[in-house]
């Protein structure tokens, strides 16, 4: 069964998904990073070819040739799905696919309305069953985004 984090309290949820991506690359864990529509999937392309001042993430698209050989896609669309790993969502709903991943990483801000649409996907992985946990990160003492290990910071 997939497994549910939630990481709340962020002041950008496209720079945090970047951060994630960082420690997925350096883990070794692949990552998808479900966006809203095309243009939200082109911002946060953006972000990771200038999210690190000395490097990029590397990433690409669902459909590019070398998805499958990529750390981290970054797409609106869900077909193909070039990996099962973790699915990182950043669209405001449930993801449709979310039980094909062994986890699902949900990024939660502090904007108000985005905390009560993450409220309602949490009621809604809850209610099915689904092993939940919750990593404030305006706290000083944080977990790894990828795989529970200490974040380093």
């Amino acid at each position: 069964m997939t497994r549910v984090d939630f990481y709340v309290n962020v002041e950008s949820r496209e720079r945090t998904a970047c951060t994630i991506a960082a420690k997925a690359i350096e883990r070794g864990v692949r990552l998808f990073v479900l966006t809203a529509d095309e243009a939200h999937a082109e911002r946060v392309d953006r972000l990771m070819w200038t999210f690190a001042q000395l490097s990029f993430l590397p990433h690409v698209r669902a459909g590019h040739p070398l998805a499958g050989r990529t750390p981290v896609i970054v797409d609106h669309a869900t077909d193909p799905l070039p990996h099962d790993q973790v699915l990182l969502n950043l669209t405001d709903e449930t993801p449709a696919v979310f039980s094909r991943f062994e986890r699902l990483v949900e990024i939660v801000s502090l904007e108000a309305e985005d905390r009560q649409r993450a409220r309602n996907r949490w009621r809604f992985y809850a209610e099915r069953g689904y092993a939940l946990t919750s990593h404030d990160l305006a706290k000083p003492e944080r977990t790894g985004a990828v795989d529970g290990r200490p974040a380093a910071g």
